[in-house]
């Protein structure tokens, strides 16, 4: 505690291991960052000035990309600044606003592989309609809704563990979450677990159920079509559907060791714990900017 200013600060234990290679910990999360911010960043901008590729279904890969973005700016900079210092400290709200962060970014890459879904499931399934259903006003609302619904969710999730009090001022982690500051709390925390489950149990399954479907429905259509279609449809389904196969994984493995304990090393838990904004922000653009022919054309002119 602060006492002059009275803000708490928070330890994030989670560095103790890794003092000894902090420099080589270091280099490798700053390259991480740089081709995590060039590589987004060059596909965005090829969808921006090619009025060829503004249409939903590059809106909404360009804003999948922005979300990586916006994750990996949410953590690398703080993490890099840890890895440096000799002590790794948090002020408490500064640890809230970036669990709160964490989680936005997470909940609405799975809105946002939906709205993909979505969008190929109208094209493939009911071309017809698609010009109806997928209008420019269809996706703005879609991508408000995205990113809008989740952010409440997880905002009212962040307000309610304000209120607790802390016991525990070191968190076992190198970024934080709002999990483990509920855990570090003192008091009755049912509410905030109850609420927390729901959260992550609305932001996940259904989801996975109605992107399920979409690809079962797709995959019917494809048996009955021509092998010129089901080649067509394969290369636009594959980059999305293996982004959320790859997404899912990782968050599946992320909250089973976030919550059970087990021997599983330390550092093995740390790597496992920032998979998601390593990952999808590096494989996302790879995917779409290798498989996309329009994209990946536009790529290699550019350069």
């Amino acid at each position: 505690m602060d006492v002059h200013s009275n803000i708490t600060y928070l330890i994030l234990g989670g560095h103790l291991q890794l003092s000894k290679y902090r420099y080589i910990y270091f280099s490798i999360t700053l390259l991480l960052f740089i081709l995590i911010i060039c590589s987004n960043t060059i596909v965005l901008y090829v969808i921006y000035v090619h009025e060829s590729l503004h249409k939903p279904m590059y809106t909404f890969v360009a804003a999948l990309l922005m979300n990586a973005l916006f994750g990996s700016i949410t953590i690398y900079p703080k993490l890099l600044v840890d890895l440096l210092s000799a002590t790794q400290t948090i002020s408490r709200p500064a640890c809230r606003l970036q669990s709160f962060l964490i989680y936005v970014y997470a909940a609405c890459e799975f809105t946002l592989l939906s709205a993909m879904a979505f969008d190929r499931y109208v094209s493939i399934c009911r071309p017809l309609q698609y010009h109806s259903l997928v209008r420019p006003q269809s996706v703005k609302l879609i991508l408000a809704f995205a990113f809008c619904v989740p952010t409440c969710k997880i905002g009212i999730g962040v307000i309610l563990s304000t209120k607790l009090e802390l016991c525990k001022f070191v968190l076992m982690r190198i970024i934080c979450d709002n999990y483990s500051l509920v855990k570090a709390s003192c008091g009755d925390s049912t509410v905030n677990n109850a609420y927390g489950l729901s959260v992550m149990v609305l932001s996940i399954v259904p989801h996975l159920i109605f992107i399920v479907f979409s690809y079962m429905r797709i995959l019917v259509i494809c048996l009955s079509s021509s092998r010129d279609f089901r080649r067509g449809a394969l290369n636009t389904c594959l980059p999305h559907l293996v982004i959320f196969l790859n997404f899912t994984i990782i968050i599946m493995f992320e909250i089973i060791q976030a919550r059970i304990p087990s021997g599983i090393p330390h550092i093995v838990r740390l790597i496992v714990s920032l998979l998601y904004v390593v990952i999808p922000p590096l494989f996302n653009p790879l995917m779409y900017g290798l498989k996309m022919q329009e994209i990946s054309q536009r790529i290699v002119a550019l350069f």
